[in-house]
């Protein structure tokens, strides 16, 4: 059964079939067999939170893992999503081909993900339950009339974040009987493993991040006070919203698949149920405070780091991730420059090319034969 924790300000989401759902049990979880003799484990990993939205109360973090039958023995990878979409659906759509983690795992490696407080499967702190705390800008047709909001600061930090990580990684640690494990992420995800990997470098392996987040002139560490959001701390995203900012990234014929990008969306709604019933439909998320990955924080980063930008994201610019290839300390790293896709380039027609440089760097250490440098792939 799926179990609903007291602190909890509404029931879990129903995650993507009924199947899953009737999987889900307690902390260990239960495998289904998956296509392409992969099977898949949903579980909970339990943190004491310090998202500031719930600090000190416990939470639990939606964990899926993708895997071989037999994953003993293999290398471990820990995907970690950005700043909106959980991680369920930003790397394992029911969309066969256009899984990312079911692509690493059937490559030989034991793949987990992480939907961090505030997202998808996860603890949702209380104040998300509220529809006043959507950032005013978004506010229409969630409520009846603009409101202020209950909770105006952040929910969730880039520390709690790094906190929720360390909860998984420990746990896979435990489970698996390894030292370190590789991480994937994407958008936002770049400052949260990144970060991650700053504080606990012997904890990670190698890194690949699909358009980082980054900011050279950000700030290195936790503020104090915390930033305050008096306009509202979460925000929402519709269907609409959601193909809109897709199509102003669109550079060249056919890059992604209409019918693809409306069961994506399909498959947010249903991370999200309290959500799906705000106005026509959107899929939540905290506004996240981001520290730890700008040019002073990157330095010291010594991981070997694959990065790739899609030539047409207008989200995070190329030219911030070939900023942070340069102010990256890492003696090993590849920055990855691929044609005709967005930010969203996992979903679009060059996602093989992402998937094998991937499996590439996570195997080798390596893209086409270069630990170092920066290779044009998918012209």
């Amino acid at each position: 059964m799926i179990r609903v924790h007291p602190t909890d300000p509404e029931p879990r989401m129903p995650i993507r079939h009924l199947l899953a759902s009737a999987c889900l049990a307690a902390l260990g979880g239960c495998a289904m067999p998956g296509p392409g003799n992969l099977q898949s484990t949903d579980l909970r990993v339990p943190v004491t939170s310090t998202a500031p939205g719930m600090r000190g109360q416990a939470a639990q973090l939606y964990v899926r893992e993708v895997t071989p039958a037999d994953a003993a023995k293999l290398p471990v990878v820990l995907f970690v999503h950005g700043a909106g979409t959980p991680a369920e659906v930003s790397f394992d759509s029911r969309l066969e081909d256009y899984s990312w983690m079911r692509q690493v795992a059937r490559a030989g490696f034991d793949v987990y993900s992480v939907s961090l407080t505030g997202y998808g499967g996860s603890t949702r702190p209380v104040p998300m339950g509220e529809p006043c705390n959507i950032a005013k800008a978004q506010q229409a047709g969630y409520v009846a009339a603009p409101c202020a909001p209950t909770w105006q600061g952040p929910i969730t930090t880039m520390s709690s974040d790094w906190n929720d990580i360390d909860a998984v990684v420990e746990h896979v640690r435990r489970v698996r009987g390894v030292e370190r494990v590789s991480m994937v992420a994407w958008s936002q995800g770049g400052p949260r493993v990144t970060g991650y990997a700053a504080l606990h470098p012997g904890k990670v392996d190698r890194i690949v991040v699909l358009a980082p987040a980054y900011n050279r002139t950000g700030i290195a560490r936790e503020p104090s006070p915390l930033p305050a959001f008096p306009e509202g701390a979460m925000t929402v995203q519709s269907r609409r919203d959601f193909i809109a900012n897709w199509d102003r990234q669109v550079g060249c014929p056919a890059q992604y698949d209409p019918a693809a990008a409306t069961t994506i969306f399909d498959e947010m709604l249903e991370s999200d149920p309290v959500g799906a019933k705000w106005g026509t439909g959107v899929r939540r998320a905290p506004s996240v405070p981001t520290w730890g990955f700008n040019k002073e924080a990157v330095a010291g980063v010594k991981a070997p780091y694959l990065m790739v930008t899609g030539i047409h994201d207008k989200q995070v610019p190329p030219e911030r991730v070939r900023e942070l290839y340069e102010d990256l300390g890492s003696p090993s790293k590849v920055l990855v420059d691929l044609g005709c896709s967005s930010h969203n380039a996992m979903w679009e027609k060059n996602r093989k090319v992402l998937f094998d440089a991937t499996v590439d760097w996570l195997r080798h250490g390596k893209v086409n034969g270069l630990e170092r440098g920066t290779v044009r792939m998918g012209y």
